[in-house]
Parts: C-alpha cells; sequence; structure tokens
C-alpha cells in the first residue's frame, strides 16, 4: 500500500505538472518540482539529524521505565479486563500476558517492544483458534485495541515538534489524549457489538467507567476556562505528568535495584540508531510530498475540500492537517512525513500543525498492523477487523479535529 501511494504522488504530480506546462503554459513548473525534490531531500537529514539528541533522550528515559517494571506493573493492572473482553482466552494461557504486555508497551510508546509481543500474542491466540485461517474474535478485538490504543507517552511526537521549533512541544499531551481514548473507546464499542460482548460486566465496566471518569474529569477541569487559561493549564498538566512519569521510572528502579544510568544510555543509543534509520524513509517521503505540493496537486485537492467545507458554512482550517489523518491508516512513517510537511508549511505552533499531531497520536496504522500480526498467524479472512479498525480511526480522527478546536482553536 505504502508503495502505490509512494508512486501516486510522483505519478498525480507529473500529470498536474503536464497540464500547466501545456495548456496554462507555466514554463517554470519542472523547475519548482526539481527544486522541491532537493531541498526537501536535504530538510528531511536535518530534521532526522537534529532529533539525535531529543530522540537519545527520550528512548533512554523509556528504557529506564522497561528495566524497572512498569510494563510488568501496567500488565497486573490490565489482566482482569483483558480475560474478561476474551473469554475464550483460558486463564493463565501465555496468550494473556502477551496481549497486556503489548498494550502496555504501546500505552507508552515502546514500539520497539511493543510490536515483537504483539506477533506473539497473535501466535499464541492461533494456537487456540480452531479456524487457522479466519481470524478468531480474541485476535480481532486485539487488533482493533492495537489500532487505536491509547499511547500516555507520545515520545515520538514531542520529539517532531521539539525539533520543528514548537514553543512547548508537549502542549498537544491533554488533547491526544482525549483523541486516542475516544478512537480505543468506539473501537471496542463496535467490536462488542459485532461479537456481542457483554460490556456490562462488573469488572468491565469498572474499568470502562474509570477510564471514562478520567477523561471526564479532564474535560471538566478545562471547561470553564478561557483559551488562554486552558493553554497555560494544559501546559502545566502535562508537562507536570511527563515529568511525574519519569520519576516514577527513576522510583521504580531504585526499588529493583536498577542502574538507571546505564538503562538511560543503552536506550539513548537506541534513539541515536533510530535517527540514523529513519533518514532513508523521510528523505523518500517528504521527497514525495514535496514533489506533491510543488505541483499543486496538494493545493488542488486542498482547494477541492476547502470549496467543500465553505458551502456548508464549517471553518475550514482543518483541512490543511488532513494529509496526515488521510495517510495514517495506511502508513505510519507516511503520516508521520505528513505532519512534519504540514508543521513545516505551516508552523509547529500553527492550528494546522498542532492538528496533525493531534491526529498523528490518536490512532495507529490500521492496514500495517492488519497485515504484519495477522500475517505472522496465517490469517486471510479477517472478519469485521478492517471495518471496526476503520470506524475507530474515524472516530479518532473527528475526536482530534474537535479537540483542537476547542483547545487551539
Amino acid at each position: 500500500m505504502l508503495n502505490f501511494i509512494w508512486i501516486f504522488f510522483f505519478i498525480s504530480a507529473f500529470i498536474t505538472a503536464l497540464f500547466k506546462l501545456i495548456v496554462l503554459g507555466d514554463q517554470e513548473i519542472f523547475t519548482h518540482i526539481i527544486t522541491a525534490m532537493f531541498e526537501l531531500a536535504k530538510t528531511a537529514f536535518e530534521i532526522s539529524l537534529g532529533m539525535t539528541g531529543v530522540l537519545a533522550l527520550w528512548l533512554g528515559i523509556m528504557k529506564i521505565g522497561e528495566r524497572s517494571g512498569f510494563i510488568q506493573l501496567l500488565t497486573h493492572a490490565l489482566s482482569p479486563l483483558f480475560t474478561r473482553l476474551m473469554p475464550e482466552i483460558p486463564k493463565n494461557h501465555p496468550a494473556l500476558g502477551a496481549i497486556t504486555m503489548n498494550i502496555s508497551a504501546n500505552a507508552l510508546g515502546l514500539d520497539n517492544a511493543a510490536t515483537p509481543l504483539g506477533i506473539k500474542a497473535m501466535q499464541e491466540m492461533q494456537s487456540l483458534n480452531t479456524k487457522p485461517d479466519t481470524a478468531s474474535n480474541a485476535q480481532i478485538l486485539f487488533l482493533v485495541i492495537n489500532t487505536s490504543a491509547v499511547t500516555l507517552f507520545p515520545v515520538t511526537i514531542f520529539t517532531y515538534r521539539a525539533q520543528m521549533g514548537a514553543s512547548n512541544p508537549t502542549d498537544v499531551f491533554i488533547p491526544i489524549l482525549i483523541a486516542t481514548y475516544t478512537s480505543t473507546l468506539i473501537g471496542l464499542l463496535s467490536v462488542a457489538f459485532m461479537q456481542k460482548i457483554n460490556l456490562l460486566d462488573k469488572v468491565i465496566l469498572s474499568y470502562l467507567g474509570g477510564f471514562t471518569l478520567l477523561i471526564a474529569a479532564i474535560l471538566y477541569h478545562f471547561s470553564d476556562m478561557s483559551r488562554a487559561e486552558m493553554l497555560q493549564q494544559s501546559a502545566v498538566v502535562s508537562n507536570a505528568i511527563i515529568f511525574s512519569l519519569v520519576i516514577i521510572f527513576l522510583l521504580g528502579a531504585i526499588y529493583r535495584r536498577i542502574n538507571a544510568y546505564e538503562a538511560f544510555v543503552d536506550g539513548a543509543k537506541e534513539g541515536f540508531q533510530t535517527a540514523v534509520t529513519i533518514i532513508p524513509y523521510l528523505v523518500a517521503m517528504l521527497v514525495a510530498i514535496g514533489v506533491f505540493r510543488a505541483s499543486g496537486t496538494l493545493d488542488i485537492l486542498a482547494q477541492s475540500l476547502r470549496t467543500a467545507a465553505l458551502y456548508l458554512n464549517i471553518d475550514d482550517r482543518f483541512i490543511d492537517a488532513l494529509p496526515t489523518a488521510l495517510m495514517k491508516p495506511f502508513s505510519g512513517s507516511g503520516a508521520r512525513a505528513m505532519m512534519v510537511d504540514t508543521m513545516q508549511a505551516h508552523g509547529a505552533d500553527s492550528f494546522a500543525g498542532r492538528l496533525a499531531s493531534i491526529v498523528q497520536g490518536s490512532t495507529e496504522t490500521t492496514f500495517y498492523v492488519l497485515a504484519v500480526y495477522f500475517g505472522s498467524a496465517g490469517i486471510k479472512n479477517i472478519r469485521h477487523a478492517a471495518s471496526c479498525g476503520i470506524i475507530a480511526d474515524f472516530a479518532g480522527i473527528i475526536a482530534a479535529i474537535v479537540v483542537a478546536y476547542w483547545f487551539f482553536g
């Protein structure tokens, strides 16, 4: 899918450029496109290089959290919920441990740890599957929760925002939390409807009620504030929560007698390697998006959507962040590049830049997760997994737009 999208950017840009050259007489269009290719390749490298320090910092902190037992703590806390949501999995089965550890790793933004745990969980559930080529109810629920998973620590988004010059890179933390909670809740409700899961079970209800009360408390806290007060309070709360997590990780390391400094250094090394690794991917996507933009194709698409929004008497500022939303279900790296492109074009602290960041943190990449997780178990018939995942994605995007207008509009 990503290959198709990448090629589409170039071919559509070429067709638009030919039209402008032949019909409109624009003699400079191909010069603009070639210039954009070189400039965006340079920009992608500079962004990746500039991210190294910040990425090393956060991955070092996350490594402390991983070794201090925070994943195990979350796993223990979430186990009762998943035993009720997936009754077909026997108690104490290895699948439940892998599921809860995967969800916990995703919540902390530990992508490197989450993916292998997710594959292991899917394979463990496959051992219980009576129809090996067809996704079971538990596998579908697990996948949809993964594609809409709540991320408590969106490290990558903070890192990109810091590199792109945001005055307060974490000011999108509370909006992301609200949007990702919405996508997860809607994804869970859609699967529960399809699978006839009893959400009125006392344990399930207590977990959902607790999470909902937390989000409701956040909404209530900000409901009577002016926008200036809301931004100030959001920054204070976000930064306090994030630094509190850092302190909790350190206290956990002390309690478990883990060398926090060595753990940080090991994680920071991974951060450096990650920054180097993403260079070719970021170059590929930013160059393609740059060509798409320089040719005028992106402007044509955006103007069409803007005209429709104005016709319906809708504020059209959200349209500048829509490329990230449209790319998100198909490609995480593509959506990330779209987010960077939006921040570069409009500013990290612009409405579009913040909305693109919130959208990026609201859901996971549905079709990538489908391909990797179900592919690892040899599943061909995915049943209602894709439709429920897309419903969760759509809910997350709508929630991101609404909360962006509320906080930054």
